[in-house]
């Protein structure tokens, strides 16, 4: 008996703000057809999928597709190769947007700070064909402007886009460089919500402006921190394929060839649909599991989490 008011209440409430949820159907009709509704296709992974019998009616193999995949050759190397992206990604490009949020936060000169934040911002709009161009002209051997400079001093050239030993840090440098200012955007309004009377406190106690980064600023944008990092980790058993893809050429592919070009090759040219599915499934998971294994790991630690 108690619920019904509530529930008359609610009812109430939602046939007020009717047009807000009307704008929400385009967005649950989006998630419906593109997120939800693939899934009943997942069942592919375990069968030995004919597009002449379809879903349903194609062989049940169970595990078999996850099993090929362990027996291949080359399992490991693609393994190896895409955490190998994904960790230097993280490593060394989650840091950089945060500092530069907290230099450009803690910049006097506005002028400078715009110029800054407008030149750092704009590379996050480039698309990864336009990229992967200027990687290719600026590292050209002959003509890049990078082996002309190092030519003048003695050095190289140096097929950049064309060794093993150089295509992780090409790749992981280039994101950095594309996606710092982009993601220095959520830790520059995180900062701009700090509480001013900390900082002067601070600076009553004595506090120099490191000291007051170390202990005001990061604290106070902690959760955004912890939240960020969530989110790449969800994705570090996968690599985005278009850039990697447009990267790959024959002379780096031992070191090119990750999971998501291997899962385009087999499944789209080669037309191995189960196969690619159940590489796709085990991909996901294992991001899904290493999402839910850091969530709990920073609720514990920090607080803060996902959910």
């Amino acid at each position: 008996m108690q619920n019904t008011p509530r529930k008359g209440l609610l009812a109430k409430r939602i046939y007020k703000t009717r047009e807000l949820y009307f704008f929400l159907i385009p967005a649950v009709v989006f998630y419906i057809l593109f997120k939800y509704w693939p899934i009943y296709g997942l069942q592919i992974a375990f069968r030995d999928f004919s597009p002449v019998f379809g879903f349903w009616k194609s062989q049940w193999v169970g595990f078999a597709n996850f099993q090929r995949f362990f027996r291949a050759a080359d399992w490991f190397r693609l393994i190896r190769n895409t955490l190998s992206i994904s960790m230097t990604s993280l490593v060394i490009g989650f840091p950089v947007p945060i500092i530069l949020a907290i230099l450009l936060h803690h910049t006097a000169r506005k002028a400078f700070k715009r110029t800054v934040q407008m030149v750092t911002y704009a590379p996050y709009f480039i698309s990864s064909v336009v990229l992967v161009g200027m990687l290719y002209v600026l590292f050209s051997p002959s003509t890049g402007i990078v082996n002309i400079l190092l030519g003048h001093l003695g050095i190289g050239p140096f097929f950049f886009m064309g060794r093993n030993e150089y295509f992780v840090r090409m790749y992981a440098g280039s994101g950095i460089w594309q996606g710092a200012g982009w993601s220095a955007v959520v830790y520059m309004a995180a900062l701009s919500g700090v509480n001013p009377e900390l900082h002067e406190s601070a600076l009553i106690d004595g506090a120099n402006k490191i000291q007051r980064i170390w202990y005001v600023d990061i604290p106070s944008i902690l959760p955004a921190i912890v939240t960020m990092f969530l989110l790449q980790v969800g994705h570090l058993f996968s690599v985005g394929f278009d850039k990697v893809y447009l990267m790959q050429n024959p002379l780096n592919l031992s070191a090119s060839e990750v999971i998501s070009t291997f899962t385009y090759k087999r499944g789209i040219l080669d037309g191995d649909f189960s196969y690619s599915t159940a590489i796709g499934f085990m991909e996901s998971s294992i991001n899904f599991a290493l999402l839910a294994l850091f969530n709990r790991l920073a609720k514990w630690i920090s607080g803060s989490g996902l959910w």
